[in-house]
């Protein structure tokens, strides 16, 4: 009870701390302010603002990122260590691996697979942040998915999310320059809410997602009941050595660290029947606190086992806080030292095609680990296969140890432009893979919203024209029976009738319900009169019918006869293979081809050329599209 009410009391009060530091509400927007607003609990319409501001380069408010993080928090806390999802709840699940501070990737993901939705689940499996420029917003964007759709959204921790990291690989300076006045409250919350994040997923109790690997100490059960939080920097646990029954303190999530003594470790405690504390030192003194800490909770604990008489050879498990850890004390206590480690193993370690499993040397943390340490990890959990993440790929994916590790890495040209592309991978009910690749660029998938309405008027253009279509082929099968409509009306048989009188007849034979007098603009030409030749009307009708349908069958067997050579010609377009054809590859394919060809051509007219066939105007060309440009050629020819 007394170490219970002890480090109770001082977590509270750290947390205490911690609000009264990162105190948002305080915080005033002021009216002059642009950019999204977030109200809690959040709604899809936040998300997508938030989408939509981020690709105007606008920046969110400090009081809104602190609110964020904080509820964040609040339910990262309630999660387990491993996140169980299912797949019988949606379709399928998309597994992301590594970002990397890469927005453009993230919106390249979501535009080809999708938002997060109640039918859409998400996996991201860490790294989120660092060497990117825009790690925070990537943040912001996936913790809100994360508290709008908590089941469909899973994030786990990679080995980028610690803070000690940031510190070298950029994120901490991309907070500090885009917040200069807020910087250090929100690293401060954001470092408190990494080490808040689920260390692995499970998908239908076979896949088992972590980020970096696996060693051959890796057990699942441990890392179930390690108290994540505890770890807000692996980096700062260093193994030290401890003798029988020795109290270690490494408090690795604090403000500060306490230092082991020169000897590594301390002298057994004094068996005196009933231990009387010394008295406590001053709290401003915070290491001679935490050593009269220990010392007393030792003697204290050592006392309570010679009093109820716990003998040696019981294996009871005495547990108290992560701030304090017993070693070898009666049984299977893990130390902190075994939890630490099983946490660097899964953020930090790599697969070798060699059997074993040994230090990771060129990482400085994790381990390398072979085929036999998958396959017997694979075996003890019952497990189909591994995914994890923390190597780029040249093709954005790679398996090894026979399929049974398979690494996922979504920042495309991370090296630089072209070195690579990106990837997620998407598991149905059967387990099986399917990959998507892609290759990022800034011009891509970045639609305004009134880029996207465009879009939709252009859709629905081509949509009515494809109704209008079919609506005529249908006048002119039941071209017989308009016949005897329009002459019920043309008493004096003039071969002309009122276009009133044309809507009516069209209906009687029809029956469709349909507003003809609305629809007429598109069917029938503008007479000055108000009459209308339904003869000549019904000859333009079969005339253009018959036109159409050679026009279609002679287009489909040209297109099909010559899919083989266009698909060659868009692959030599797209340089960089990422299925796209960028507005700067179709530019330089262009400048070549007019050269070669003594075709004069200027770069205005070929910025025309390509956005005509970019017609979802997203800034790349797809295959479809490149079709679709030699159908219309071919078409207006």
């Amino acid at each position: 009870d007394f170490i219970s009410r002890m480090f109770i009391s001082g977590e509270s009060f750290k947390e205490a701390e911690l609000e009264k530091y990162c105190d948002y509400e305080s915080m005033e927007v002021p009216d002059s302010y642009t950019g999204p607003r977030l109200s809690f609990p959040l709604l899809p319409d936040h998300a997508t603002a938030l989408l939509e501001a981020f690709k105007q380069k606008q920046q969110l408010h400090a009081r809104y990122v602190l609110n964020l993080l904080h509820e964040t928090r609040k339910h990262l806390k309630q999660l387990p260590n491993i996140s169980h999802v299912s797949t019988c709840y949606s379709e399928e699940v998309t597994v992301c691996g590594d970002l990397h501070g890469q927005l453009d990737d993230l919106f390249l993901i979501f535009y080809k697979n999708g938002l997060p939705s109640p039918s859409k689940s998400y996996v991201f499996n860490g790294d989120f942040v660092d060497r990117g420029k825009q790690s925070l917003e990537i943040l912001i964007i996936l913790f809100t998915f994360l508290l709008i759709y908590p089941k469909e959204v899973h994030l786990n921790r990679g080995n980028h999310e610690d803070h000690m990291v940031n510190l070298r690989y950029g994120f901490t300076k991309e907070v500090m320059q885009k917040y200069k006045v807020h910087g250090k409250k929100i690293l401060k919350m954001i470092q408190n809410v990494f080490c808040w994040l689920p260390l692995a997923t499970l998908i239908d109790q076979k896949v088992l997602i972590i980020h970096g690997g696996i060693s051959d100490t890796t057990d699942l059960d441990m890392l179930e009941k390690i108290q994540r939080n505890k770890f807000i920097s692996v980096l700062r646990g260093k193994k030290r050595k401890e003798s029988n029954r020795n109290v270690e303190i490494q408090e690795i999530n604090g403000e500060t660290k306490v230092e082991a003594d020169p000897a590594g470790n301390e002298a057994a405690p004094s068996l005196s029947p009933q231990p009387r504390p010394a008295q406590a030192p001053s709290m401003a003194n915070r290491l001679e606190f935490s050593k009269w800490v220990r010392q007393t909770v030792q003697e204290q604990i050592e006392w309570c086992r010679r009093l109820v008489d716990i003998s040696e050879s019981e294996e009871e498990e005495l547990t108290y806080s992560s701030v304090v850890s017993l070693t070898d004390l009666d049984g299977p206590c893990w130390t902190r030292q075994e939890e630490w480690k099983q946490i660097l193993d899964i953020l930090w370690s790599d697969p070798m095609p060699q059997e074993g499993c040994r230090v990771n040397t060129v990482r400085g943390g994790g381990c390398y680990f072979g085929p036999d340490v998958t396959g017997k990890i694979l075996e003890k959990h019952n497990l189909q296969f591994l995914i994890r993440s923390h190597e780029c790929k040249q093709e954005g994916y790679e398996f090894c140890h026979n399929r049974k590790v398979l690494t996922i890495f979504s920042a495309s040209n991370y090296y630089e432009i072209g070195s690579n592309r990106g990837a997620y991978v998407k598991l149905g009910p059967d387990l099986v893979p399917h990959f998507v690749q892609y290759q990022a660029n800034k011009t891509a998938h970045t639609l305004t919203m009134t880029q996207r309405q465009d879009f939709l008027v252009a859709l629905i253009s081509r949509v009515e024209e494809s109704a209008f279509r079919a609506l005529r082929e249908k006048l002119f099968a039941h071209t017989s029976g308009l016949i005897s409509a329009f002459k019920a009306y043309d008493k004096d048989n003039t071969g002309r009738i009122t276009l009133s009188n044309w809507a009516m007849a069209v209906e009687s034979v029809l029956h469709l319900g349909l507003p003809w007098r609305m629809l007429r603009p598109q069917l029938v030409r503008s007479t000055t009169d108000g009459m209308l030749e339904y003869k000549s009307w019904l000859d333009d009708l079969a005339v253009e019918q018959r036109s159409q349908e050679h026009i279609q069958s002679s287009l489909l067997e040209v297109i099909y006869r010559n899919r083989s050579n266009l698909e060659t010609i868009f692959r030599i377009i797209d340089r960089d293979h990422s299925g796209l054809i960028s507005f700067e590859e179709f530019h330089q394919t262009w400048k070549l081809f007019s050269s070669h060809m003594n075709i004069e051509l200027t770069d205005d007219s070929i910025n025309d050329l390509v956005r005509s066939i970019d017609f979802n105007k997203d800034g790349n060309i797809d295959f479809n599209e490149f079709l679709e440009a030699f159908r219309l050629v071919k078409q207006s020819q």
